[in-house]
């Protein structure tokens, strides 16, 4: 499908009756929809400075998702609007083989799953006269007449099987890239940024590339960064059972620090509880505010190599110590690439120790990255200025 052209983008009007009731709808503000994956919960917690950039310009913002992402949006966004739509649902495996034999069985219910989601927003743009949409790396979320912006930091897919599947991946990505209006890439447009080959390939996709530099929730607090009152933040994240099995870990060497520790589960909206002591503090989620406290205070954070929490840690210039998910070839590569940069400190979950892990970061020559690229602000004023026109 050839992208729409921007200067072409008219807000869609309901001739169908089907506005709420007593609404004017050519006067109302554009309605836009603004959907994540459920792969893990960076992409919704990436998405919250383009909902609060997009509100800031008076939009009528809705949003879409079910399980954890829609828990952690409706906790962020209680007074939005949010329709429910079932995301890939991705198992991983509890080691790298399996991970990968578990990506193979599970993609044709993925290839069905981004057929079903095309087949749900043409029903929803129907129903509630969506001017554009937002997906944040949902392939099916494209329309014929509505724009709609497809957010991604992997242009590039790494994949374990050499650069020939490699070239695979990246036409298979680019032909599902190419029906959507625009791309947005939440890194820096002067490479490598922070992703590396991930977000600036030698040959990129046909339709235009908007880089909104880095995007987090995340912001300094004076007085608060100054002197840390806890030495270690863990924030555990991503699909199971690989999640559980790094808590495991975590929860098992923690007992033995002697230092205060906050560990933040990843599990919005769950009822099983970790008892805390004195010290070492359990907390099944954190809001944004509250998680922007913590990671202001802490000494050291450690997570997984997922490129949220890294924009998280790179915007608030923290030393961290990051463990790729086992057979996660993206997370295996940024954790690679910014061990190289002396930006985070990379150790493999396998025989992870946290006292070593620990001793190895006192010792690593961390050189932290200032990326002062901001391209957000502008590209949603002119994305919301060219659908109202």
């Amino acid at each position: 499908m050839p992208a729409l052209k921007q200067e072409n983008f008219k807000i869609a009007r309901d001739t169908k009756g089907k506005s709420p009731a007593g609404e004017d709808p050519v006067l109302r503000k554009p309605r836009i929809l603004v959907a994540p994956l459920d792969w893990g919960l960076g992409h919704a917690t990436r998405c919250i400075p383009i909902i609060n950039g997009l509100s800031a310009l008076d939009c009528d913002v809705w949003l879409a998702g079910d399980g954890a992402q829609e828990e952690l949006l409706k906790l962020e966004f209680p007074q939005l609007r949010f329709l429910s739509l079932p995301g890939y649902r991705v198992k991983y495996g509890q080691s790298r083989i399996a991970l990968l034999w578990n990506m193979l069985v599970q993609s044709p219910r993925i290839l069905k799953m981004i057929r079903h989601e095309h087949e749900w927003l043409e029903e929803k743009i129907n129903d509630y006269s969506f001017d554009a949409v937002i997906s944040d790396n949902r392939y099916g979320l494209y329309h014929p007449t509505v724009p709609c912006v497809f957010i991604t930091h992997q242009l590039a897919i790494k994949s374990p099987f050499g650069k020939w599947s490699e070239v695979l991946l990246r036409k298979r990505n680019y032909s599902y890239i190419s029906r959507f209006t625009e791309c947005w890439i939440p890194d820096v447009q002067q490479g490598p940024g922070l992703s590396g080959e991930l977000s600036h390939p030698a040959k990129k996709p046909s339709i235009p590339l908007k880089y909104l530099g880095p995007l987090s929730r995340m912001e300094m607090i004076d007085g608060v960064s100054a002197g840390f009152d806890t030495d270690l933040l863990i924030i555990l994240s991503g699909p199971e059972p690989q999640r559980t099995l790094l808590e495991e870990i975590i929860i098992n060497d923690i007992a033995h620090y002697p230092g205060r520790a906050i560990v933040v589960r990843g599990l919005p909206g769950s009822l099983q509880l970790i008892p805390s002591t004195n010290t070492i503090k359990f907390y099944n989620h954190l809001s944004a505010p509250e998680l922007n406290i913590e990671m202001n205070r802490a000494g050291y954070v450690i997570s997984r190599s997922g490129y949220s929490t890294i924009m998280d840690i790179v915007k608030l210039g923290k030393k961290s110590i990051l463990i790729p998910t086992p057979g996660q070839t993206e997370q295996e590569y940024l954790g690679r690439y910014l061990h190289e940069k002396k930006a985070a400190l990379c150790i493999p979950q396998k025989g992870f120790s946290l006292s070593s892990a620990l001793q190895a970061a006192k010792s690593f020559s961390y050189s932290l990255p200032v990326l002062n690229e901001p391209g957000l602000e502008t590209v949603l004023a002119q994305f919301v200025g060219s659908i109202s026109k």
